[in-house]
């Protein structure tokens, strides 16, 4: 009955304030299920059928509390997540903010002059008495209104609604390079919540297989079936993964609250991920990454920009050619004088020393655009080459995993369970048998470790051809 109590505390604890236990409540329950089976064939076994059927009591109590625990929790799929940052991450909506800015900015990209309007006295004598007619004369002075506008030039109207139009396009591409970022750094925590979510498995089933040892340790003891070094060994590993979990769990929590900061959610929001994910098959050693490379937004930004100095030249162009403007006077004459009118025509004259800036400023978007014409040529030269090497450590981490999964795990596998046979036969010593186990352990955990950099590498590599 100890042994029953024991494992009823053991359960009782692990279930309260674990939200994330579900995954592994099958597995868990299996272990307990084999702890149960050894520990009652080891002792008592006239109540083995009233202990069995006590132990499927707590096993269906358990994986009900754990579901129970559990049900509440979102599971949001990677896409869910990308998704939701691209809607609510506050960064593009700065972005979107600035596009529509310049989109309304952009409207008033062939308005006019507005018109200038005059008005006073016009050739009027200073001598008040002359402005009224008499026997000596019909009068003198006027008061005139005038109203001057100037027309702008339609070429000029078309190259500067063209640059209007067009600067847009630049915080477009920005704002798609951003995104591109963002995604890769989602990517990069979702998957390393994937990697943390399998060591914590795998630490809760050992820790289960541990529990097995210890009490069976403490048991057989009794009978000097085992010795003491043996079972502190196992005591301290036990505290390890306990530690360890405790280490995982943490992390969890951390890419819970960066995935929340990168969706614009309330931080303590609890979710779930999707476990699932999928290695791509990259082979771009011997490929030509132009076309990729030209696809990236910040290539694409780079050509943008020089669409709009390519805009803004026509504009520093158009601005030497001559604008018209018409200018008309009305005079209201004192006295008995006629009304009169002017009507003229204006026209400015670009002569040499007016057009120097104009010839300047051209100059000088040339010369920046041959600037970003290199800086297109660096980016995608460091850009190939980023690609090249994390290609190759993508396929070798692969091959290095395969080997791992393939070969490694499964022999050290088989030497786990011939050594904990061994032992559970009286014909092996546990020591050996710890010895098996920590091996296999720290051997699945580097297999994660090596998943984790295979997941970040092609995150890179995503991230460095925007791809999905």
């Amino acid at each position: 009955m100890q042994n029953i109590k024991y494992y009823l505390e053991v359960v009782s604890e692990k279930s309260k304030g674990e939200s994330r236990k579900s995954q592994v409540a099958s597995s868990k329950v299996s272990k307990l299920f084999s702890c149960f089976i050894s520990l009652f064939y080891l002792k008592d076994e006239k109540n083995y059928t009233q202990k069995f059927d006590r132990f499927w009591t707590l096993r269906l109590l358990t994986f009900a509390l754990l579901t129970f625990l559990n049900g509440n929790a979102q599971t949001l799929t990677l896409d869910n997540v990308l998704s939701t940052i691209k809607a609510n991450n506050p960064q593009l909506k700065m972005y979107d903010a600035d596009i529509q800015s310049m989109d309304a900015s952009a409207k008033g990209a062939r308005s006019w002059m507005a018109p200038l309007v005059e008005t006073g006295f016009f050739m009027t004598p200073y001598n008040s008495n002359l402005w009224k007619a008499d026997e000596m004369g019909s009068g003198m002075g006027n008061y005139m209104i005038g109203v001057t506008q100037m027309i702008p030039n339609v070429s000029k109207l078309n190259a500067n609604e063209n640059l209007m139009k067009a600067m847009s396009s630049v915080e477009n591409e920005n704002k798609n390079f951003t995104l591109n970022r963002l995604n890769a750094l989602a990517k990069t925590y979702y998957y390393e919540w994937i990697i943390i979510k399998k060591k914590t498995k795998i630490a809760q089933d050992n820790l289960q297989l541990l529990e097995y040892m210890i009490k069976s340790m403490e048991i057989r003891y009794q009978y000097n079936m085992d010795k003491l070094p043996s079972y502190y060994k196992a005591k301290s590993q036990y505290a390890t993964l306990q530690s360890m979990i405790v280490m995982l769990e943490n992390d969890a929590s951390q890419r819970k609250y960066m995935l929340n900061t990168l969706m614009a959610r309330d931080k303590n929001v609890d979710f779930e991920i999707d476990s699932n994910y999928q290695i791509k098959d990259f082979n771009f050693l011997e490929a030509d990454l132009s076309s990729y490379i030209n696809n990236r937004s910040d290539i694409k930004a780079i050509d943008k920009t020089k669409e709009i100095n390519n805009y803004k030249i026509e504009v520093e162009k158009v601005a030497t050619r001559p604008e018209f403007g018409v200018k008309y006077d009305h005079m209201f004459a004192f006295g008995n004088q006629p009304q009169q009118f002017s009507l003229m025509g204006m026209m400015t004259i670009p002569v040499s020393w007016s057009t120097k800036m104009n010839k300047a400023n051209m100059e000088s978007y040339r010369i920046k655009n041959e600037s970003l014409d290199w800086q297109k040529q660096m980016i995608a030269n460091e850009a190939s080459g980023m690609i090249k090497g994390m290609n190759a450590e993508f396929l070798n981490l692969k091959k290095q995993y395969q080997i791992t999964q393939d070969n490694i795990l499964p022999a050290l596998k088989r030497n786990y369970d011939t050594a904990i046979l061994a032992w559970q036969n009286n014909t092996g010593d546990l020591f050996v048998a710890l010895e098996a186990w920590e091996a296999m352990n720290m051997t699945q955990i580097d297999a994660l470790d090596k998943l984790k950099s295979i997941l970040t590498a092609q995150v890179e590599i995503e991230k460095q051809l925007e791809i999905n």
